[in-house]
């Protein structure tokens, strides 16, 4: 069994619908594995697609922008475990490691001595 370190993993391992609100093109050009293409822009007319409101959701997009706008308008409307895993690549990390990066202002240089 494989060690989990970050909750959207332990979502998407316990069967979470993975959605990509990215356009219909940029999906195109790659996803996640499994993940579905509900545009922000359409998301309001494709929410029944969504239900149940208590069903388990991870979001992403190119930058995390149009996924927090998706999990807050979501939860606007009463969904209870929408969240907003960032970027694509943000994603493919989770995908490979099991964790997410560490945000660069996070890195620790090391001079040489």
């Amino acid at each position: 069994m494989q060690m989990v370190f970050s909750p959207v993993m332990e979502k998407i391992e316990a069967g979470a619908l993975i959605v990509d609100v990215r356009t219909e093109d940029e999906f195109k050009t790659g996803a996640y594995p499994g993940a579905v293409n509900i545009p922000l822009a359409v998301l309001q007319s494709r929410m029944e697609e969504l239900e149940p409101r208590d069903r388990p959701i991870v979001i992403y997009c190119t930058s995390g922008t149009r996924g927090h706008m998706a999990a807050d308008f979501l939860e606007a409307f009463g969904w209870t475990d929408a969240v907003c895993a960032g970027s694509l690549t943000e994603m493919e990390e989770l995908l490979h490691t099991g964790q997410p990066p560490v945000p660069e202002e996070n890195h620790q240089v090391f001079a040489r001595q």
